[in-house]
């Protein structure tokens, strides 16, 4: 199975029973982001499968940055900006680790019983869509305690000014 994160929601891209190598999926996830969006990324973050030497010469055709160490020996000197970006996009890829992690854990995405690949396929997807619902309604129900909290006011009455404090004699 190979699923991709995008703005906090999941997008389940391949899924197979067959055994294959992930790697292979990054150029067709990539060009799905851009037929949802329109253009390519500025970046990739992906796991150690991806960062091949075929995948990182199709993404530094087309501009896009690929998350991670280079290939081969590391260099002795790195520059301050590029410890902040690998800062950054590791803290990226633990978000969408850390997305996955909820799909197995919250969702039950570990524990899918189904005895044929099509139930099985089935669940997964409904997962998906239920992890996709919740991550929108959630933003609604923010979105909503904004515009509420903007037009009424949080406490009717001042708290303070109604609690007596106790004398100790």
């Amino acid at each position: 199975m190979s699923a991709s994160c995008f703005d906090g929601y999941i997008f389940l891209d391949h899924i197979s029973w067959d055994s294959f190598n992930e790697s292979g999926d990054l150029r067709t996830q990539v060009e799905a982001y851009k037929n949802y969006t329109g253009y390519y990324p500025e970046s990739v973050h992906v796991d150690k499968i991806y960062r091949t030497r075929e995948n990182r010469a199709w993404c530094t055709e087309r501009g896009i940055r690929i998350s991670g160490p280079p290939l081969g020996r590391p260099p002795t000197n790195v520059s301050k900006e590029k410890k902040k970006q690998a800062k950054e996009d590791e803290r990226i890829r633990n978000s969408i680790e850390g997305k996955f992690g909820q799909a197995k854990r919250r969702f039950s995405l570990a524990r899918v019983m189904a005895k044929l690949s099509h139930t099985s396929q089935t669940a997964i997807a409904i997962t998906f869509l239920v992890m996709n619902l919740s991550t929108h309604i959630s933003r609604l129900f923010y979105a909503f305690l904004c515009l509420f909290l903007k037009t009424t006011p949080f406490f009717r009455f001042p708290i303070i000014g109604n609690y007596q404090l106790p004398v100790c004699i």
